[in-house]
């Protein structure tokens, strides 16, 4: 039977024979076009009912969101039923928009022909996610190399750094952390202090309080707690700004004009972050001190007794540790920030996916290192 349209869509029905549908769709399909084709398509393979059916795209010259809605509509009419669709002769560039909708349905109509694809089983599964992690990480390695020679390239040519965006980072990375920090910092330092105060008050040793809270902001908490600041604002936010570059195809624009997006955009983000870090821990450190110091002053000793008994438990060694932590840190989240961003795919979801990705993948890189800085300053005992 023929289905005829007033508008530039000639949608045509063949059958159905044996079982098997065919839609036939010329034109265009878009805002304009498929009001009118949804009805007649819709009530087409409903009042069919086929076990399969075929719509011929091949003559299809547009399609736009409302198009791509159309056939996942029908898609999901077809799966519901536990029948098959299939799309055959779709461009594809509509073919990528249709993959990109049919994500946020999780049906059995899955495939990019419109067959139905059974759910995967947990063997499955565990090799894909396998596999997506070692492609993970060989894109990760691939990525500090260009970025290592992209820093050693700013080391030797350092006129060649945006130093006005560097700087502009280097404000919304340290100085605009500042409050955030301290707020943190000084909690940290309180509540650390106040929980020591309770089984050392048993042994009368109330006064090491200022040695745990010494060593344990210098050394660990301070540069923890602080990259994992950084990554919660800094690296989302990287990783976003980044994202909607390269949604927007800014990113491509750069390549095409022969820019490389590393040193242009990533080297400046890292500088700011490296430099900005440490500093930020310094920060930290001193104000989770005052937080101790006011348990201390609580609990009936003088500040001068504090400040002593800090400076006697605390040596250089462990400012110093606590900083190389930080300064590692600080490539860490702004390097994988924007790779999260590069990374981005299309969509309106693409930026909202590699922001997620980069805080939880650089708070975990942050966890994983701080382990391994641990194990190497017990080795060296610093």
């Amino acid at each position: 039977m023929a289905l005829s349209s007033q508008t530039s869509i000639d949608l045509r029905s063949e059958g159905p024979r044996d079982g098997l549908l065919t839609l036939i769709f010329t034109g265009r399909l878009d805002s304009t076009t498929t009001g009118t084709v949804w009805r007649r398509a819709a009530a087409a393979v409903t009042r069919a009912r086929s076990q399969e059916v075929v719509i011929d795209a091949s003559r299809v010259e547009y399609c736009d969101g409302a198009g791509i809605a159309l056939l996942v509509y029908l898609r999901l009419l077809q799966s519901r039923a536990g029948r098959r669709l299939r799309i055959d002769g779709l461009r594809p560039e509509f073919a990528n928009l249709l993959d990109d909708s049919m994500r946020d349905f999780p049906s059995r109509a899955t495939k990019a022909n419109g067959e139905i694809s059974r759910p995967a089983g947990f063997a499955i599964e565990i090799g894909e996610a396998t596999v997506e992690v070692w492609r993970d990480i060989q894109i990760l390695v691939s990525f500090v190399g260009e970025l290592g020679v992209a820093l050693m390239h700013a080391l030797f040519h350092p006129r060649s750094v945006r130093w006005r965006d560097a700087l502009a980072v280097a404000e919304v990375v340290g100085v605009n952390a500042l409050p955030i920090v301290a707020l943190i910092s000084f909690l940290m330092g309180l509540i650390m202090a106040f929980q020591a105060a309770i089984p050392l008050r048993q042994f009368g040793a109330e006064l090491f309080i200022a040695n745990l809270i010494g060593l344990s902001m210098l050394r660990e908490l301070g540069p923890l707690m602080t990259a994992i600041v950084v990554a919660g604002r800094s690296g989302s936010a990287f990783a976003a700004e980044l994202g909607t570059m390269k949604v927007r195809e800014e990113i491509d624009a750069l390549r095409t004009m022969g820019l490389d997006p590393v040193r242009f955009l990533i080297v400046p983000r890292v500088i700011a972050a490296v430099c900005m870090t440490p500093l930020l821990t310094i920060f930290a450190n001193l104000i989770g001190l005052m937080g101790g110091s006011v348990v201390m002053l609580s609990l009936g000793f003088p500040l001068i007794t504090f400040f002593h008994q800090v400076q006697y438990a605390v040596s250089y060694g462990s400012l110093v540790g606590g900083l190389v932590k930080a300064f590692v840190f600080g490539i860490l989240v702004a390097g994988i920030g924007c790779l999260r961003g590069l990374q981005a795919k299309t969509g309106a979801t693409a930026v909202g996916e590699s922001t997620t990705s980069a805080v939880v993948s650089g708070i975990i890189l942050i966890a994983i290192t701080d382990g391994i800085f641990s194990v190497v300053y017990y080795y060296l005992g610093v």
